[in-house]
């Protein structure tokens, strides 16, 4: 009986009714909470005609090994379809550390390309016009100074800043949270943001400063309602530090940008894309007094669920994708990203990830699903959903609320401890039957092997040769110059993008940045919370 009834409810835990009619709906005031298409509180989406006046934007999230082979795949990319890039950094980029860092060893180009000064930037993107082509950088802590490289390449291009699109991840909440990617503690490290927040709306209109991130918490394994519950407070505590810094709330707000994950279960992924609209509509109208309608509109990537993908039996991995991807569409997601088949096992290789982004095509191309906006709008269960989605994500919003804040319910350790407490009950239910994953728990059989992409040592010897090149090529006296400039604005309250980008210009290297930066922040070391 236990697992019969488990089958019955969301992952959130929300009961599912054996039917669904008009009586589920009877409290529901249709023009408030509902709407239409490009109206507030655009729960249906933000745009009148949806995808039929424009798809989303494919944009597969690639980077692997050098610059050089990231560069090719690109190209490689772009000559199939895909109409954005997404650019993936190997784990020491990320931690801001140099590949010839002891600290990089064994993790150059691993899952990422590697990526620590201009000359790196400027090969990833060789050939590849940055004023037509949007450009997305999953990057947090030392998002500033890769942020920075690139808009020296646009330079380089002769591409004026005004013209650039694209998104920089640039969320540290959630790295606090859930992925623990983070160099420096909370207060300065949302210094930065608000920096790059700042100057964004001040130099670089277009470009999306901050993707404010529910993916990596998810893959951490909260439910849907912690996902959207968590980031949009982490939402409202960068636009807090926005304000306090003397923006004006529709100076900055039309270019913060969000990043779901679009997991299995179907119709709540779709109802947590609508609530997530008009919480957010609702929070910059009621909260903010924000009064362009930009200000109100939560524009959002999504990306199938890494998390969900398994070893055994990977082409199951292609039907998952699949219907993640029509969640992610039929929810109005406004750029996708579709995982490969071979994910749980490597990077993926260059079939795998053109299967991918042919789901992609396929659905916008031979489906349907794009020729009306929100198509299942007015259905009784996905607007009962929506609403007790929206219930369940406000009532987190308003206990950290209560809390001070989010760096202050990150310091008491409260979403890290909900999230791992779902986690757990997943893992559980997993484990006694109560909830099934094909392949892994119930109709098992035997794996084939894959040819699988491999990076060797290769990428770290070449990074670290290129590395030591530069070093000897470079104006040292215009670095250390630079590298001090940037310290003393650091210790105190100036912008620093200004500075790191003349340390960027004169080839200062991640690494150098980030220990500058490090030297004044200090470090961050998490406490446990039991």
């Amino acid at each position: 009986m236990k697992t019969a009834e488990r089958q019955f409810t969301t992952i959130s835990g929300v009961s599912i009714d054996p039917l669904y009619g008009p009586e589920q709906l009877e409290n529901i005031d249709r023009q408030r909470d509902i709407g239409l298409p490009g109206e507030f509180p655009y729960t249906r989406g933000i745009h009148r005609d949806m995808y039929r006046g424009r798809l989303w934007t494919m944009r597969q999230f690639s980077g692997y090994a050098t610059p050089e082979e990231t560069n090719r795949r690109y190209h490689y990319l772009l000559e199939q379809g895909q109409t954005g890039l997404s650019v993936a950094f190997d784990l020491p980029t990320l931690m801001g550390y140099d590949p010839d860092h002891a600290f990089s060893t064994g993790e150059v180009g691993k899952c990422g390309v590697s990526v620590c000064s201009l000359e790196d930037m400027e090969t990833v993107f060789r050939g590849i016009p940055l004023g037509d082509v949007t450009v997305s950088m999953t990057i947090n802590s030392p998002a500033a100074v890769l942020w920075a490289m690139y808009l020296a390449v646009a330079e380089q291009q002769g591409v004026a800043w005004e013209r650039l699109s694209g998104t920089i991840q640039n969320d540290i909440l959630k790295e606090y949270i859930a992925q623990k990617e983070y160099i420096f503690p909370p207060r300065p490290s949302m210094r930065l943001v608000t920096d790059t927040i700042e100057f964004g709306a001040r130099h670089v209109p277009k470009f999306n400063p901050v993707s404010i991130s529910g993916y990596h918490i998810r893959e951490a394994g909260s439910t849907a309602v912690q996902e959207l519950a968590f980031t949009l407070r982490d939402g409202i505590e960068y636009v807090d530090w926005a304000l306090e810094r003397g923006l004006v709330i529709d100076e900055f707000a039309p270019r913060l940008s969000f990043f779901f994950n679009a997991h299995n279960d179907f119709f709540e992924e779709i109802a947590k894309y609508r609530a997530a609209r008009k919480i957010w509509a609702h929070v910059m109208r009621d909260r903010y007094g924000a009064q362009s309608d930009r200000s109100l509109k939560l524009r959002f990537h999504a990306q199938t669920a890494g998390c969900s993908l398994t070893w055994q039996q990977p082409y199951n991995n292609v039907i998952r994708t699949s219907l993640q991807a029509l969640a992610a569409v039929l929810g109005g997601a406004q750029s996708l990203h579709t995982n490969s088949l071979d994910e749980a096992y490597a990077l993926p290789s260059e079939e795998a990830v053109t299967i991918a982004l042919r789901t992609q095509q396929v659905l916008a191309y031979e489906s349907g699903v794009a020729n009306t906006p929100d198509p299942l709008g007015g259905s009784y269960f996905v607007e009962a959903l929506t609403i007790e989605t929206e219930r369940a994500a406000n009532e987190y919003i308003r206990r950290i609320d209560e809390m001070g804040g989010m760096i202050p319910a990150i310091e008491s350790g409260f979403p890290q401890s909900e999230i791992a407490a779902a986690s757990y009950r997943y893992q559980r239910e997993l484990e006694a039957g109560e909830r099934v994953v094909v392949g892994v728990n119930r109709f098992q059989s035997p794996d084939k092997p894959m040819e699988l992409l491999q990076i060797d040592e290769t990428a770290a010897r070449e990074q670290s040769a290129k590395l030591e090149s530069l070093r000897r090529r470079r104006d040292q006296a215009r670095v250390s110059r630079s590298i001090d400039a940037l310290k003393r604005a650091a210790e105190g309250n100036a912008n620093t993008m200004p500075f790191i980008l003349d340390a960027v210009r004169s080839y200062a290297t991640l690494g150098e940045i980030c220990d500058a930066l490090r030297a004044v922040f200090g470090t961050y070391q998490e406490t446990a919370h039991l």
